[in-house]
């Protein structure tokens, strides 16, 4: 029975150091930080509402399509921190930096300045790996006192990727980038009181 055990240990040793040895990768969709831009501050500020996500990317992992009727969920490619965190925190910061806003999300209202809030709503979150990273979003921009929305428009963005979960990654912050130029568009119009199209 010992003679048993002694021989089985070594067998168990190697089976744990194998799983061991299969880290799991952490990814974000926060891009590492840049300069703002040149803008002086706007006399306004922002609030960047929670993001909705549809049920099946809203995952710990990373989720990839493998084909028209199949996804895989990866369980060594996992996402920092929940999606739909990541993607306001994403949006809040390329908009804070560019139109050298603060974002006013959770904190009690304070000052006479405007506050205008961005509504996110993602109808897909696609990631092919090798090909592309898809987004769907519905967004609207509209100030906090008021009753209807100012802008609402539909966004479909397509980046193409390289090989890997991380250029996967970065296809989609280059894809939330791309959304947040052209809110960042918006609200300068709306804020100006111009009349603006859907970019």
């Amino acid at each position: 029975m010992i003679r048993r055990v002694r021989m089985l240990a070594p067998l168990a040793i190697a089976t744990l150091a194998a799983c061991a040895s299969a880290p799991t990768h952490f990814y974000t969709l926060l891009p590492q930080s840049s300069p703002a831009h040149s803008a002086g501050p706007a006399d306004y500020r922002i609030d960047v509402l929670p993001v909705r996500i549809p049920a099946q990317d809203d995952q710990p992992q990373l989720v990839v399509r493998e084909s028209d009727d199949r996804v895989a969920l990866l369980e060594g490619e996992r996402w920092v921190a929940p999606l739909g965190d990541q993607i306001r925190a994403a949006v809040s910061d390329r908009l804070s930096r560019d139109l050298g806003v603060v974002d006013v999300h959770g904190l009690p209202e304070s000052g006479p300045r405007r506050v205008y809030r961005v509504k996110l709503d993602v109808r897909r979150f696609e990631s092919v790996p090798g090909r592309y990273a898809r987004e769907d979003i519905v967004w609207s921009v509209h100030q906090a006192d008021a009753e209807h929305a100012a802008l609402t428009c539909a966004s479909s963005l397509t980046e193409p990727v390289g090989s890997g979960y991380a250029a996967l990654v970065l296809g989609h912050q280059q894809a939330l980038a791309v959304l947040s130029g052209r809110i960042a568009g918006a609200l300068r119009a709306v804020a100006a009181g111009r009349a603006v199209p859907c970019p």
